[in-house]
């Protein structure tokens, strides 16, 4: 059965209202750092593995010139480091350095404690059935933008 549209719009809207919170939350567990929210996005996706550049920038949804302006930053913090791609001596592959790793942690740390203060009230069932149907949305999120650009050639994020 479809989902009504008044109960999509619903969910748009709670969606980027999600976004926004989790921006707060972000920037307010970030106060110290050297690396902002955006630059903290890449690492996070750089620390998923070594790829090439454009692979990333097509999981974040932003251009190549963009995605090179970050890289350039991380890699001017020791955060990242650079290589040819053997297959592709064109292409970079991106890894995160030693230092970037563990940036990358005390990140995830930092917000884990600071969401952990926020959701005081919560209950461990509530979160772990929250983290259940966010989870389950963005894999359906995902698998259908990916069905839906199959074959077109338009940047369309799916992280």
């Amino acid at each position: 059965m479809a989902v009504a549209p008044e109960t999509a719009a619903d969910l748009v809207y709670q969606i980027f209202d999600l976004q926004r919170a989790v921006r707060c939350v972000a920037v307010s567990s970030m106060r110290g750092q050297e690396t902002g929210v955006a630059l903290q996005g890449v690492l996070r996706f750089v620390g998923e593995g070594e790829s090439r550049a454009t692979h990333l920038a097509a999981r974040l949804g932003v251009s190549a010139p963009v995605l090179s302006r970050h890289i350039a930053d991380l890699e001017e913090h020791g955060l990242v480091v650079r290589r040819p791609d053997p297959e592709d001596g064109r292409a970079q592959l991106v890894a995160l350095s030693e230092a970037g790793a563990a940036k990358l942690r005390d990140i995830e740390q930092q917000r884990t404690a600071t969401l952990q203060g926020y959701l005081q009230d919560w209950s461990q069932a509530d979160a772990e059935e929250t983290a259940k149907t966010l989870r389950k949305l963005a894999e359906s999120l995902r698998d259908s933008a990916r069905a839906k650009t199959a074959g077109s050639t338009e940047i369309i994020p799916i992280v």
